[in-house]
C-alpha cells in the first residue's frame, strides 16, 4: 500500500513541475554539460512540447500505475 501512495506522489510531483513549467514557459530538462539544459516556448518550441509531453505522460503513468496497484489491478513496484 505504501509503494502505491508512493507511486502517485512521484507521479503528482511530474504533472506538478509539468504544469509548473506549462505556466512559466521554461522546463529543467537536464544538463548540457556543466550547464542546466531549460528548454523555453520562445526559443526551443519542439524540445520544449517534446518534454512537456514527455513529463506530462510520464506523470500520468506513474499516477496510473499507483492507483492501479493500490486497488490491487497492477503490481506494485518491488523496492529494497
Amino acid at each position: 500500500m505504501i509503494r502505491a501512495l508512493i507511486l502517485i506522489a512521484l507521479g503528482a510531483l511530474v504533472l506538478a513541475v509539468a504544469w509548473k513549467g506549462q505556466q512559466s514557459g521554461e522546463l529543467p530538462a537536464g544538463s548540457n554539460f556543466l550547464r542546466p539544459y531549460r528548454p523555453n516556448r520562445d526559443d526551443q518550441p519542439l524540445s520544449f512540447r517534446f518534454h512537456l509531453a514527455l513529463y506530462y505522460c510520464g506523470g500520468m503513468a506513474l499516477a496510473v500505475w499507483g492507483l492501479m496497484a493500490l486497488v490491487g489491478l497492477a503490481a506494485a513496484p518491488e523496492w529494497r
